[in-house]
């Protein structure tokens, strides 16, 4: 830090999500000029109710940020979560603006659409200007995007990741998609065994050190009642351990990656999935870094052509288009909510306390690691909240709030769009639903549930089913004459009225019962199974 509190040149701020070493906002840094910023406020871990793995990781992230910037001699104002009156970052940036008075602030954009309004807002009441710089944790800039944008009437992600594809020159030939095909979907849909998926490589384990053990203390002390734990927290902090993350991937779990990417499991966290979200989404590693050391793992013959691509299109499809399309559409987005859902989130959600098994599995294992894999975020909680109609924002503050990777800018289009369709297609081209089928289909979950996945109705029949086929009366009219899913929804022609009425009863106090708070255990509210009814 300069050695008084006078006017400087540049201060550039870095958030929690922007802890590139090699950031372009460090460029052109003179130390005798300029001066870096971060804080930690309260306001970060409470505006959601916070995992505490996910408060640790950011902190601890930030903190072993600033050790390395000052170690490489970065003139560097730092503020520490209790050593200071402020409460969210505008009001700790607006005294600093007020102090040092510094010709211009530098920075890269924030991950969440309100921040970056509200940092800005605060820079222009005190006639600051603010330089936005591209964020190189992107392969594509946000400009770049919006150009592309501009040539269709309807984006979607395939024609997205082709552009991608094309111009970054990744799994290209002359062209053309190496093997001659843009996706191995096919191959990469497959399911485990009767028995499970068998034993497994443990991703790298990064046990924490003084700084990390620090701030769990206090997270332990400051947010003793946030949800989740620490006592598995072992995610990697700096560069370096990101860097081995991906090299362990690579090594040991890239190559079966590909066929089971959608597939889960009771008790298994992470099965063939990289662990490499949050260090992305944090700056630790830049996304280039992993699609080409994956692509590199392919062309060299270590791994196949269906797991790499089946990875690559996560990143350099999924990633990068979402992260296009939230600053394409907000702050419309949080606005949305097309299928007109209200029903609150279950508490069960924050507590794992309920006898649907997977819904019990998946959740208590989020609240021990604060992950989960996509699938089980999209087709298990996803799934469920929305066939039972919750308020859009309110399974967007959860799943912001609980898991150790979520930044608003890639949370909110996957759940918002992806998962709840409450958008209404800016996402996705149509809601992804199923029925309790899928999930014995995908998982083992079901047979140790007390619920059966083929009944839609009477005591036993599994409330995802239930929900499924009343969704589909529900929403019939928006959807009967859609094109993706006309088939879907002809299914219901096999049912008669009486049918669809009993399902829509039991849909109905399912729902009521969550409402109330009173059932943890569902199959006590149909104690007549009398109208049960095998369904494929």
């Amino acid at each position: 830090m300069p050695a008084s509190e006078r006017s400087i040149r540049s201060l550039v701020v870095i958030l929690g999500d922007h802890l590139d070493p090699e950031s372009a906002a460090l460029t052109d840094f003179d130390p005798e000029q300029d001066c870096c910023w971060m804080a930690e406020v309260p306001e970060e871990s409470t505006i959601v109710w916070s995992h505490k793995a996910r408060i640790t990781l950011f902190l601890s992230a930030m903190r072993h940020h600033a050790e390395s910037l000052r170690q490489r001699g970065f003139p560097l104002e730092y503020l520490t979560l209790g050593t200071h009156p402020f409460q969210s970052l505008a009001a700790a940036l607006d005294d600093t603006l007020q102090r040092w008075q510094p010709q211009q602030i530098i920075s890269l954009r924030p991950g969440t659409w309100q921040l970056r309004e509200t940092l800005r807002a605060y820079a222009a009441r005190r006639g600051i200007p603010w330089q936005e710089r591209r964020h190189h944790n992107f392969l594509f800039s946000i400009s770049e995007f919006a150009e592309w944008a501009k040539s269709y009437r309807q984006l979607r992600l395939e024609f997205w990741y082709r552009y991608a594809r094309q111009k970054t020159g990744i799994l290209m030939e002359n062209g053309q998609p190496v093997g001659e095909r843009w996706n191995y979907d096919q191959e990469n849909r497959q399911r485990p065994g009767p028995q499970g998926p068998g034993w497994i490589p443990e991703p790298l384990s990064f046990p924490p050190d003084a700084i990390t053990q620090e701030v769990m203390a206090q997270i332990d002390a400051q947010f003793a009642e946030h949800p989740g734990s620490l006592a598995q927290f072992d995610w990697p902090v700096t560069p370096q351990e990101a860097e081995a993350a991906l090299q362990d991937f690579i090594d040991q779990r890239l190559a079966s990656f590909g066929p089971l990417q959608d597939a889960f499991w009771p008790g298994q966290v992470w099965l063939y999935h990289s662990r490499l979200s949050a260090a992305m989404n944090l700056g630790l590693l830049r996304a280039e870094t992993v699609v080409r050391a994956v692509a590199q793992a392919f062309h060299g013959g270590r791994v196949p052509i269906a797991s790499a691509e089946g990875f690559i299109r996560q990143v350099l499809g999924w990633r990068e288009y979402v992260h296009g399309l939230y600053w394409l559409h907000m702050p419309d987005w949080l606005k949305q909510n097309v299928l007109q859902a209200h029903q609150p989130l279950p508490d069960f959600y924050w507590t794992g306390e309920t006898d649907m098994a997977c819904l019990k599995d998946t959740i208590r294992r989020t609240l021990r690691h604060g992950y989960a894999h996509h699938i089980e975020r999209l087709m298990v909680t996803g799934l469920f909240a929305l066939l039972l109609g919750v308020e859009p924002q309110a399974i967007h503050q959860w799943f912001l709030a609980i898991y150790v990777d979520a930044v608003e800018w890639v949370e909110l289009p996957n759940v918002l769009g992806m998962s709840q369709f409450a958008d209404g297609g800016w996402m996705a081209s149509k809601p992804y639903v199923a029925s309790g089928h899928y999930l014995q289909k995908m998982g083992g979950h079901c047979r140790g549930c007390p619920y059966q996945p083929k009944q839609a109705t009477g005591a036993e029949a599994c409330p995802f089913t239930v929900l499924y086929w009343d969704f589909l009366q529900t929403h019939a009219e928006r959807f009967r004459a859609h094109p993706r899913t006309a088939l879907q929804w002809k299914h219901l022609d096999r049912f008669s009225k009486e049918q669809l009425a009993n399902i829509q009863e039991q849909a109905r106090t399912i729902r009521h019962h969550l409402q109330q708070g009173r059932a943890t255990t569902l199959n006590q509210m149909h104690p007549d199974a009398q109208i049960s009814r095998n369904l494929e």
